[in-house]
């Protein structure tokens, strides 16, 4: 199993010279992806402005949204800038893309939320005709740059609804499931009946081969940082109230229950973990990295 690392996850502070930093930290690591959540209400960094600065100052690791908020976008200006990634970095973008369901961000973007499943399925589509340098449509050209390796990047499609899991088996080259703040076990344990799902819609659509499945942890090296990734998570979820003021925050911090979450996940069949730290401290990816290192 592959272990990846994602930007701190929901700290709005982070300054733009630590992401960065991070990026460089990740690249010179164990690491096998970057990655970064995508929201518009909130402030975490755009996902493709952090991702094209990240292959600036990176040449190994893989660089991927987790995931991408498709509906929110115009899918012909979302392809070019994909493929812009994914040509500057080399080939190493990883488009992560979803649905979305949170409705503030549907309304800052003036987008509808109704019917989005549908017109997700629409965009991919789209996309990947710009890709293979097909015209979007008669009275329209070819849109550029050319993905590094002409069919554009790999696509895993996350999403927890029957919907959103099939689809990812029927259309993406693979699924990515979301951290949340239960035990890791008894994520790993949900999350692997996510992974049944969508290869069985793999299969039923006659793909050879089969989805590359990954999964999100949120994690921390040491109890400060354990605690205040948790309040964190609390935050990023504050619209649900009190619920989220009060939800128990499950934090692996220590050697122990880090090796118990990788084997854990390992054992349902996650091809890569990405750990999520919620502290932006440069320390925090240096102790981590030491840690993957070693396991």
């Amino acid at each position: 199993m592959e272990i990846g690392i994602a930007f701190p996850k929901v700290v709005p502070a982070n300054k733009g010279d630590i992401l960065v930093e991070w990026a460089v930290r990740a690249d010179e690591g164990p690491f096998s992806s970057l990655a970064q959540i995508d929201r518009l209400v909130y402030g975490n960094h755009d996902v493709l402005i952090a991702m094209a600065a990240a292959a600036a100052v990176t040449r190994r690791v893989r660089l991927m949204p987790t995931v991408l908020i498709a509906p929110l976008r115009n899918a012909a200006i979302m392809a070019k800038q994909v493929a812009s990634i994914d040509s500057i970095s080399g080939g190493r973008f990883v488009l992560g893309l979803g649905v979305g369901s949170r409705p503030d961000d549907f309304v800052a973007a003036e987008a509808p939320m109704k019917a989005r499943g549908r017109r997700f399925e629409e965009q991919i589509a789209a996309m990947r005709r710009i890709w293979a340098g097909e015209p979007l449509q008669e009275d329209v050209g070819p849109i550029g740059p050319t993905a590094a390796y002409g069919k554009g990047p790999e696509l895993l499609i996350g999403g927890r609804s029957e919907a959103a899991l099939r689809r990812s088996g029927r259309l993406g080259d693979g699924y990515i499931a979301g951290s949340a703040g239960s035990a890791p076990s008894n994520q790993a344990q949900e999350v692997m009946s996510y992974f049944r799902t969508v290869e069985s819609a793999w299969r039923e659509a006659g793909k050879p081969g089969k989805p590359r499945l990954v999964a999100g942890l949120t994690c921390a090296w040491g109890q400060y940082a354990a605690d205040r990734t948790a309040e964190s998570i609390r935050s990023y979820y504050s619209f649900r109230g009190e619920a989220a003021r009060t939800m128990e925050v499950r934090v692996p911090s220590t050697p122990k229950t880090l090796r118990e979450a990788f084997r854990a996940y390992e054992e349902i069949g996650c091809d890569e973990l990405i750990l999520e730290p919620g502290l932006a401290d440069i320390d925090q990816i240096d102790r981590l990295a030491d840690f993957v290192a070693g396991v």
